[in-house]
């Protein structure tokens, strides 16, 4: 059997000059279902292998690392939510997604969102991570910053760093994303980019893109996550026919339950 895993990886260039790091999972089969997958807040590509893992050669899987993070450019100069609509609409369009199902995750899941909402013409399904269009939250870029100063930063390895992260999967996948240097680990985002990233959650919701939205989505959404049932109550309520919810217990369970119950099925 052949393992399916990261086998390509590409940079893509948008039109304000920013290069953006492609990763594609396979082999996959020729009637594959194109996914674009979209990582949250100061995460990066490689936090999805294992759910690529699990959704296996039936689908095409491309996953980048959004602009200011990971392996792309760190430092670009617009991170408004309309830069990264336009990113994942670059990617589809020079890697050949052609209506691609968007999975995201956290603020990956809002850009997926008001992609769909933009494009509906461009975006087959959504699968929503703990993501939705919640707001105003004007204390969130406060805590993103605290949090990210909390950051014990060089981190002497990468068992400390899993440590810190919450251990499990889940600590693992943020440490393997961070910078190996003589003297540590370091994180391959910018705090003040990470900052700007969360800028227009802190003044406005995005319902109104919301009801924008036309395609099938699936929104996921932990027990103990950070997504309340109030928000994902409200968006089926208000949009009945097209929306699913469901309600799942752990991490390694959100990723199994995307994988074999995803909306493209």
């Amino acid at each position: 059997m052949v393992a399916f895993t990261a086998t390509i990886t590409t940079d893509v260039t948008t039109d304000d000059g920013v290069r953006l790091t492609c990763t594609e999972y396979g082999p996959c089969e020729e009637s594959a279902v194109p996914v674009l997958l979209l990582h949250g807040l100061a995460g990066h590509t490689a936090e999805w292998d294992a759910l690529a893992e699990l959704l296996g050669p039936a689908y095409r899987l491309v996953g980048y690392d959004a602009r200011g993070h990971g392996r792309s450019d760190r430092l670009p100069g617009d991170v408004s939510r309309a830069a990264h609509v336009r990113d994942a609409v670059a990617v589809a369009g020079q890697l050949a997604l052609v209506r691609p199902v968007l999975i995201g995750q956290s603020l990956g899941g809002l850009t997926a969102l008001l992609t769909a909402a933009a494009h509906p013409d461009r975006v087959r399904a959504l699968v929503l991570v703990e993501a939705g269009p919640r707001g105003p939250a004007p204390e969130l870029p406060g805590k993103i910053g605290r949090w990210l100063d909390s950051w014990p930063v060089p981190f002497e390895s990468p068992e400390a760093a899993a440590h810190f992260f919450g251990g499990g999967p889940a600590g693992l996948a943020w440490a393997a994303g961070l910078e190996v240097r003589p003297d540590g680990l370091y994180p391959r985002v910018d705090r003040d980019v990470m900052v700007g990233c969360v800028a227009e959650s802190a003044v406005r919701s995005f319902w109104t893109e919301w009801d924008q939205v036309r395609c099938p989505t699936l929104v996921v959404r932990g027990e103990k996550g950070a997504m309340p049932a109030s928000e994902a109550t409200g968006m089926r309520v208000r949009r009945p026919a097209g929306t699913r919810v469901e309600t799942v217990r752990g991490r390694a369970t959100t990723y199994t339950w995307t994988a074999r119950h995803n909306c493209t099925r």
